[in-house]
């Protein structure tokens, strides 16, 4: 006598067979025959200054067999003494045990390190190792971080003159204020390494006295890959109303929101700004706002807007180089220098006279045809807009509005940059032998160039580098 079970009770039971089967753990191995791989056999950390620790960096235990391995330990050589800290899947060591790892799965081991302060001013390394234990095997990743001491300032105010000079670098934690009437003085070859949530606000003076051999460099301070290298890592200088006689020589700033913002006032000169280069500012590269501005030998470059000059002000930039690429951090979509005599801000319109002279320099940007004009100006009400652009390189189809132009105007030539290469992210904007803006220069009384080498008393070159 046969017998079929009913198509309702042959589904249900499929459907049991089924889940019995998935749910069945697979097997796992001990042989010591099977291995377990890592992504990485060294882990490398950048300079980490001490006391202010690093971020993770992480490898995987990837088990590429076709049953589970169970890892008896992930631990670290160097015990609870060690400076690295791990966690291996949500298990903080410094040891972690019995994790498993299924059939070509990963665990994922994440390393974090802080350096305590040393006697050395010199970079200086750590090092230790993590072991891997499974089935009686062992494997190894080496670990290794540059610890650096430093002067740390946290949420400081500077309220007498001060001096810093170049024995370590200098660590922001927080705002750093100069009072109003205090003057800081940064001397050559110093290091300024800038926090996140870390404004440089100086409301008295600021002294930078870099020079061609040793720039004072202001960035922010991660240093691993691939922070390093993006902007917006440090809000910026900033300087106040009450700020003056600024004077920067010789500095690199670099990945900065808004590299260096200038406020009122229009009169004197609020900031100087010579053989210096602010580069790779998400939002803006120099912010200057019915302000006075004084620059010679200035290069900036790649920013989200190079330029702004807003509400009027007294500016004169001569033998500057202001330039921007599209690339992997900024797209290059707004002109590279913008000029008002007023400034919109809650429907609201504040006006000031503006007087400008540019002499020498090159207005450039390469974007895939997003900037139609490299410069652009714009004026409103009767306020003073007496703008020159005497001897100048630029991208425009046609002059900007509202301005004076005297001897040398190349347009729409491209001003042949020495190297240019984006996917690597180097830039070198000094000119190359067949550049247009060679020798187009008028005598301006500048002997240097932003390398500090010298300029010819007859026809020197447009832009902040000589050609020899």
């Amino acid at each position: 006598m046969s017998y079929e079970l009913p198509v309702k009770d042959l589904f249900f039971f499929t459907i049991v067979f089924a889940l019995f089967f998935s749910c069945k753990k697979e097997g796992v191995t001990t042989s010591a025959d099977a291995i377990l791989r890592t992504d990485v056999d060294t882990l490398h950390f950048d300079t980490v200054f001490t006391t202010t620790g690093s971020f993770s960096q992480l490898f995987k235990i990837i088990n590429e067999n076709d049953k589970t391995i169970k890892v008896s330990s992930v631990r670290l050589a160097g015990g609870t003494a060690s400076p690295f800290k791990i966690n291996v899947d949500g298990i903080v060591g410094p040891e972690a045990r019995n994790i498993e790892i299924a059939s070509n799965d990963s665990a994922y081991v994440y390393i974090t390190v802080s350096i305590n302060p040393g006697a050395s001013n010199l970079p200086f390394i750590v090092r230790d190792s993590i072991e891997i234990n499974y089935n009686g095997n062992k494997r190894w990743v080496q670990l290794d971080a540059y610890g650096q001491n430093a002067h740390f300032f946290r949420n400081t105010t500077i309220t007498t003159n001060e001096v810093w000079n170049n024995d370590l670098p200098y660590v922001v934690l927080g705002r750093l204020t100069v009072q109003p009437n205090i003057t800081l003085t940064i001397n050559k070859g110093c290091k300024i390494f800038m926090h996140g949530d870390a404004p440089f606000i100086v409301s008295g003076t600021l002294q930078v006295n870099g020079n061609d051999s040793s720039r004072v460099i202001f960035s922010g301070d991660r240093l691993d890959e691939p922070y390093r290298d993006f902007p917006a890592s440090f809000p910026g200088l900033i300087f106040t109303q009450s700020s003056k006689n600024n004077i920067i020589n010789y500095a690199i700033i670099k990945n900065a929101y808004q590299a260096v913002i200038a406020i009122e006032p229009a009169s004197g000169t609020k900031l100087t700004l010579n053989e210096s280069i602010i580069d790779n500012a998400y939002d803006i590269g120099l912010f200057g706002i019915n302000t006075s501005i004084t620059a010679k030998n200035l290069l900036v470059s790649n920013c989200g807007k190079n330029i702004v000059l807003v509400q009027g002000g007294t500016y004169n930039f001569t033998h500057c180089t202001v330039a921007s690429f599209s690339n992997i951090y900024i797209q290059h979509k707004e002109p590279v220098l913008l000029l008002s005599n007023f400034l919109k801000q809650d429907n609201v319109v504040t006006t000031g006279n503006l007087n400008a002279t540019f002499r020498n320099c090159i207005f450039w940007g390469e974007s895939g045809g997003l900037v139609k004009s490299e410069v652009v100006t714009a004026k409103q009400s009767t306020a003073a807009f007496n703008v020159l652009f005497d001897n100048v390189l630029w991208g425009v189809p046609s002059a900007p509005d509202n301005v004076t132009i005297t001897g040398i105007n190349i347009k729409d030539q491209n001003p042949q940059f020495d190297s240019i290469n984006v996917s690597d992210q180097f830039y070198s904007f000094r000119l190359k032998q067949t550049s247009p803006a060679k020798d187009k220069g008028v005598n301006a009384a500048v002997t240097i160039d932003l390398d500090g080498k010298s300029r010819p008393v007859g026809l020197p070159d447009l832009g902040a580098y000589e050609k020899h």
